[in-house]
């Protein structure tokens, strides 16, 4: 089995170049590794007139400090486009529909590894690369996504929709280092983004807050907050502008009694288009034992076996691998038995599988069952 399949020779690989400190250090050590790299850079959203937000004009001007650092070719391309069409429609998609999506999943599928993927071909490249944390090994299988070496870091839970041909493809230079040797490597090599701030959330929302943006796009639609019991405390703007687990945001005042203790948002009731609050951190609206999900993706190209199987999986990006066995599967969908009940299993959300340290690809959660 090889951790690096372009070890025997030299290939024209291109380098995602995002301006931030993880691709312009994966960036280096191809170079390093004697292969023949250069660099593009992928503008996704058409900026707003407020700056600030995304802020695309200076992660360029950044990958133009790094590709001259490193002495490689730079491109530049805008897929604004095909980031609307594919990923941002089905954004608003979810959120329309109460659910809670995760656009930086869909983002690698179809831009990162597809229009990225397409590009540099085009110009000549064998390869891609980026700073994702990840790993892929290859033998008579195929391509393995699997876990790297810092797991602060990783990030296969947002990789899990690649496919095989994507993979055997894709390069991750960063696999075996942590993100503190990342930093190391860059400050060594002179770069003027060495501590650059590592990125969150998703560049179009930016700094602004997220109720703001989304309510651009989606019309409110007001009903009303109300406890387990069916007390209602309160009114909401919409169940698109909540999400599961949720504890601020909702212009209501402590219950009688128990003043001081937070509302969760635990229930979006879509039928009655009411919004359930719980006091209890673990209250059993919260919990959950069951995930029902939609088609699952295998990056194999296939289940890793007879149905059942036991795997781990996690919900969020950086959650601890959860036990859990797949009682059934098939084209309508997936139903996951947790070993112990997780908290705010959230509709819209991915849940991404794992055997030993491969991911084997994940599903959107659909709906869960309470643990109660």
């Amino acid at each position: 089995m090889s951790n690096r399949p372009d070890a025997e020779r030299s290939k024209r690989i291109m380098v995602g170049l995002s301006g931030g400190v993880d691709s312009a250090v994966a960036a280096h050590l191809l170079i390093e590794r004697g292969h023949a790299v250069s660099a593009l850079f992928m503008k996704n959203w058409e900026e707003d007139d407020d700056p600030g937000y995304c802020a695309a004009a200076a992660d360029l001007a950044d990958a133009r400090a790094v590709a001259e650092r490193l002495g490689i070719e730079l491109h530049t391309v805008n897929f604004a486009t095909e980031y609307w069409d594919h990923v941002f429609e089905t954004f608003l998609s979810e959120y329309r529909a109460a659910r809670t999506p995760n656009p930086d999943v869909l983002c690698n599928r179809e831009i990162k590894f597809a229009a990225f993927l397409d590009h540099a071909r085009a110009l000549g490249a064998e390869a891609i690369a980026t700073g994702h944390y990840a790993r892929v090994t290859h033998d008579a299988q195929g391509a393995h996504l699997r876990l790297c070496a810092d797991t602060e870091k990783d990030q296969t839970y947002f990789l899990h929709l690649l496919d095989q041909e994507q993979l055997a493809q894709a390069r991750f230079p960063l696999a075996d280092l942590k993100k503190s040797q990342v930093r190391a490597r860059a400050r060594e090599l002179g770069l003027a983004n060495a501590e650059k701030k590592d990125s969150t959330g998703i560049c179009f929302i930016g700094e602004r807050r997220f109720r703001d943006f989304l309510a651009r796009y989606l019309p409110d639609q007001p009903g009303p907050i109300e406890t387990p019991d069916g007390v209602r405390i309160g009114e909401h703007r919409g169940l698109a502008f909540y999400t599961i687990g949720q504890r601020q945001g909702f212009g209501v005042g402590g219950k009688p009694g128990r003043p001081e203790r937070p509302w969760f948002a635990a229930v979006k009731d879509v039928a009655r288009n009411r919004l359930i609050l719980v006091q209890d951190t673990h209250h059993p609206l919260l919990m959950s034992s069951v995930a029902h999900t939609g088609p699952a993706h295998w990056i194999a190209g296939h289940p890793p076996g007879e149905w059942p199987f036991r795997c781990r999986a996690r919900l969020r990006h950086r959650q601890p691998l959860q036990g859990c066995e797949i009682l059934a599967g098939d084209q309508a969908g997936c139903r996951v038995h947790f070993d112990q009940p997780q908290r705010a299993v959230t509709p819209g959300q991915s849940i991404v599988f794992y055997r030993d340290d491969e991911c084997l690809g994940g599903a959107v959660v659909l709906q869960s069952d309470c643990a109660a």
